[in-house]
């Protein structure tokens, strides 16, 4: 699963990477994102695939009275999306997800009482995009239309399966290549195989 991700590139380097440009630039900061903080990142979507947008982590479908699904949305499989209620009205509400890096555990017991943490990322620290989906809500109380998204998972590859040693998951990388392909309906090819692992002693600055 991926709960943690960072983005750590300037606006700068963000427009030149995804020829997209950013017209909110003071929302890009150095930052680790917590999923569980349903924070607003940089992100693109199929609709305007040269803009460089923010958007909440935590998908709401529009049918949600509340906002408390989110909690439960932050990650699909991608084998499921068209079956679940959650996501599969918006299959085809596809955006890309800017980052640089994301951590996951490995369980070093087989309770999970002691855990490594991995920071993951491409040669470089090089920016890429994680494969998502998004959707409009109309928050009930306040008339607001507020955007969100999930990060789509796959089964692990050989070096995630030995990190994320439990559920054996991983989010879904798109290849630098694809990802114009990806926003406009076409099939995931994947970029994980060149991900580095780095151990680290903790996530938080």
């Amino acid at each position: 699963m991926c709960f943690y991700f960072q983005q750590s590139s300037s606006a700068q380097t963000l427009q030149h990477r995804f020829n997209a440009s950013c017209k909110q630039d003071s929302l890009l900061t150095s930052s680790i994102y917590n999923g569980f903080q349903f924070p607003k990142t940089p992100i693109i979507t199929h609709q305007h695939i040269n803009e460089i947008q923010f958007f909440y982590w935590g998908l709401i479908p529009f049918w949600a009275k509340d906002n408390t699904i989110r909690k439960s949305t932050l990650n699909a499989k991608i084998e499921t999306i068209h079956e679940k209620p959650s996501f599969k009205n918006v299959v085809n509400n596809r955006c890309l997800v800017l980052a640089d890096s994301f951590f996951e555990w490995q369980w070093l017991d087989d309770k999970g009482k002691q855990k490594q943490p991995y920071k993951l990322s491409l040669p470089n620290n090089t920016p890429f995009a994680f494969a998502a989906l998004w959707s409009e809500w109309v928050d009930k109380l306040t008339g607001e239309i507020i955007n969100t998204y999930t990060i789509l998972t796959t089964e692990a590859n050989e070096l995630m399966s030995k990190i994320h040693n439990t559920k054996k998951r991983m989010p879904i990388i798109i290849d630098t290549a694809n990802e114009i392909n990806w926003l406009h309906h076409g099939k995931i090819v994947m970029q994980n195989n060149q991900l580095i692992a780095t151990a680290v002693s903790s996530i938080l600055d």
